[in-house]
């Protein structure tokens, strides 16, 4: 298949590409600066220079690269929780998710793409008893910071799950830990390893439908749908040749 993967550099873009290349998939990598986009050529990825807010020239961008899916992978945090910044950054990344999301999904229907898989976090739920499934309600409730980061997953998920004739899929990432990420371990529930995220963007690129919690087992939240429709493996690692690629691209 043809994949558009919008943040091809970011974290999980990166290890993602590598994942879809390696299935033979032909893969057209976003990035929005240009001094990155050698490495995306240097992993064998198609790249592709444009600005999400630019929704003319992504547009243009998606038309080109005539995709069968569009992965959407694109967020805007410069900076980890506690750190100067962060608060900027948590609106910037709702701003994206918004903005940005709405343009992805304009630039799929003009294209005719029939299937995009997105990012979304699975720790925006209101607060619970048991694991928190797909069908919980997510916490309309929350204030500052943390109003920013539901109004924006709530925005992306709807424009991915609402837009006439496209099948999306939403992928409800746990807290990403590993190489690249801000931790090395899980840093709290729901955690998941950012090679087992980036895998369950490639096994769902031909099934799946709806939301998916993404994450380790634990009491945050139920990966069991995940694992039933999508064969989901928390435990997931890079291939040792893709990981030490993966290291060498800088």
């Amino acid at each position: 298949m043809r994949i558009f993967l919008a943040g091809a550099t970011g974290v999980i873009g990166r290890r993602l590409a590598l994942l879809l290349r390696d299935a033979k998939h032909e893969v057209a990598g976003s990035t929005r600066d240009p001094a990155k986009a050698a490495r995306l050529k240097t992993l064998g990825i198609e790249p592709v220079v444009v600005d999400v807010f630019d929704a003319d020239g992504l547009a243009r961008a998606v038309a080109r690269a005539r995709p069968d899916v569009i992965v959407h992978q694109l967020t805007d945090l410069a900076g980890a929780p506690g750190t100067p910044g962060y608060a900027a950054g948590q609106e910037a990344n709702r701003r994206l998710r918004i903005g940005g999301t709405h343009n992805l999904m304009q630039a799929a229907t003009r294209a005719g793409v029939r299937r995009v898989v997105a990012q979304s976090v699975a720790f925006v739920y209101a607060p619970g008893h048991a694991a928190r499934v797909e069908s919980d309600p997510l916490d309309f409730a929350a204030g500052p910071p943390r109003h920013l980061t539901v109004e924006g997953v709530v925005a992306l998920e709807r424009e991915v799950l609402r837009t006439s004739d496209i099948a999306g899929v939403v992928l409800r990432y746990g807290y990403f830990y590993g190489a690249g990420t801000w931790y090395d371990v899980p840093p709290k529930p729901p955690s998941v390893h950012i090679d087992a995220a980036a895998h369950a963007a490639l096994i769902s690129m031909d099934k799946g439908d709806g939301i998916y919690n993404i994450a380790e087992d634990g009491d945050a939240v139920s990966s069991a749908k995940a694992k039933r429709e999508l064969a989901f493996d928390p435990m997931f690692r890079m291939p040792a040749r893709l990981a030490q690629e993966l290291e060498g691209s800088g």
